[in-house]
């Protein structure tokens, strides 16, 4: 249950820094003709900094993505290997869906 909640942290972590950079990217472009040496500065570190998190922000998905895919793999590999073991699982899984669903 713990890797499930790691991976809606990430996945909320990921959306919640998109949602900074896009912000911070509208700041910047909203101050682009505000006057000031000081604040030129500022803004080319911003963008540097932005450009920087972007990049992890890449990679971070590109390893998620990965990730995803080898679990899949191996998911179907399992279901290869023991077809009928999969079947009881997703059928005790089913029923108690089924037994909660109907209790609302």
């Amino acid at each position: 249950m713990r890797n499930v909640n790691e991976n809606v942290s990430r996945d909320q972590l990921m959306t919640d820094f998109k949602t900074v950079v896009a912000d911070a990217e509208a700041l910047l472009k909203a101050t682009v003709n505000q006057g000031g040496e000081e604040l030129a500065v500022v803004r080319t570190k911003a963008e540097h900094s932005i450009m920087a998190i972007k990049s992890r922000m890449a990679d971070e998905q590109a390893a998620l993505v990965a990730l995803s895919r080898d679990a899949a793999k191996a998911a179907d590999e399992y279901v290869h290997m023991y077809p009928w073991t999969a079947v009881g699982v997703a059928a005790s899984v089913g029923l108690v869906v089924g037994l909660l669903s109907s209790r609302r």
